[in-house]
């Protein structure tokens, strides 16, 4: 905007708006904005944005006359609209949630962490000016070292190499820094953002005591954890009906959650949920898919319930080991059948189709199916890269 001898009306209003804000973004309340740089304002969704300023401090631009700032170079009309626009998003930002300085987080965690904003996620809509606040309020909660994927609203939007990356990979940087890494696009920012805002929205009006920590989990792993806790302390064993509805199917709809439409089919068939239980050989061929695909889809739903509920698999094989000495003590035990299978299928003793309780309960059936229904060689040799030896149960 080169201001001349005159100035149009629309001019005039775009200098008295800056001086405006001017004024206020220099008194003492802003002074913890001034040494960040403009761009800590800026949206995703922002167009137009003067690029040659978002580089510059607050007290750089504000220091510097309204004529100077027009006249450089690539600065046009449009973006010195934008640039005022930028500063008046500063000057409504609340100087009381003005985010705390990350380095200034001890071990012990403390310090002050403003509320969540009652309104929804938007990506779009996540400048670093939120994203300090969300990082902050990690860290300052001891959440740092848990792992990315727990925190998902759905690991379907989250790759899965970063599942297990610790939070405090991402909460000890800035959103520019990590969208300039290798691998970080769009879909990958945005999951790391899905988790951290349901994180944020949960422990940003939560203040901290000595004596008390938070704990977060998945809701559903929430009502199976306490159900095996107190299944722990009370003698017997539940009936196939309970196991049913109180463990198993949680677990599954924990999977149908996270994994795609094929993966929770498969763990429908392996569990028995609308007919007998199925074997590998027997899914595959339902489904259409070689065994070693089938492999691959059961350890993608034993790495979501791994994310999911890290302690699960002691807890469940413990439970497991209580019905086993408890069982054996009964004249007309009940049927673990599917318990067994819900066991192999969320946590295996070993990946890519070892044996196991359910593979042992579908040997017969498996001996049974002639030379003709084998798979083709290919098929053998894909399984066998798959899971080489332990895989040689079920191949046979």
């Amino acid at each position: 905007m080169k201001l001349g001898k005159t100035s149009s009306v629309e001019e005039l209003q775009v200098i008295g708006r800056f001086e405006s804000l001017r004024r206020i973004l220099l008194s003492e309340q802003y002074a913890d904005y001034l040494d960040k740089p403009l761009a800590y304002w800026a949206l995703p969704s922002d167009r137009r944005l003067p690029l040659a300023f978002l580089g510059r401090t607050l007290k750089d631009l504000l220091e510097t006359s309204f004529a100077e700032l027009a006249g450089t170079p690539g600065i046009g009309q449009k973006k010195v609209r934008s640039f005022v626009k930028l500063l008046s998003r500063v000057a409504n930002t609340d100087p009381a949630e003005l985010p705390i300085d990350l380095a200034a987080i001890s071990s012990n965690g403390r310090g002050a962490i403003p509320r969540a904003a009652s309104n929804g996620f938007d990506p779009s809509t996540v400048s670093e000016v939120v994203w300090s606040q969300w990082r902050a309020a990690v860290l300052e909660h001891g959440l740092g070292q848990e792992a990315l994927g727990r925190f998902a609203p759905t690991l379907k939007n989250m790759t899965r190499v970063i599942w297990n990356t610790p939070l405090e990979n991402y909460a000890r940087t800035t959103l520019a820094e990590i969208r300039t890494l290798k691998t970080h696009g769009d879909k990958r920012v945005r999951a790391i953002l899905d988790a951290f805002h349901s994180l944020y929205t949960i422990v940003s009006g939560v203040g901290v005591q000595e004596h008390l920590v938070i704990r977060i989990v998945p809701r559903l792993i929430d009502g199976v954890e306490n159900w095996v806790g107190q299944t722990l302390q009370t003698p017997g064993v539940p009936s196939p009906e309970q196991i049913l509805q109180r463990l198993i199917r949680p677990l599954l709809d924990q999977v149908r959650i996270d994994a795609t439409q094929q993966i929770t089919r498969l763990a429908e068939n392996r569990l028995g949920i609308n007919g007998p239980i199925s074997s590998v050989r027997q899914a595959a061929r339902s489904m259409g898919l070689t065994r070693a695909r089938v492999y691959q889809l059961l350890n993608e739903i034993n790495d979501i319930l791994n994310v999911r509920w890290p302690m699960g698999r002691h807890q469940i094989y413990e439970l497991r080991d209580k019905f086993q000495q408890e069982i054996a003590m009964l004249d007309s035990p009940p049927s673990l059948e599917q318990f067994h299978a819900a066991i192999e299928l969320f946590y295996p003793g070993s990946r890519r189709g070892a044996a196991g309780p359910l593979q042992q309960a579908a040997e017969s059936a498996e001996d049974m199916f002639d030379a003709e229904e084998a798979e083709s060689p290919h098929d053998l040799a894909l399984a066998a890269a798959d899971g080489g030896d332990e895989g040689d149960s079920e191949l046979a």
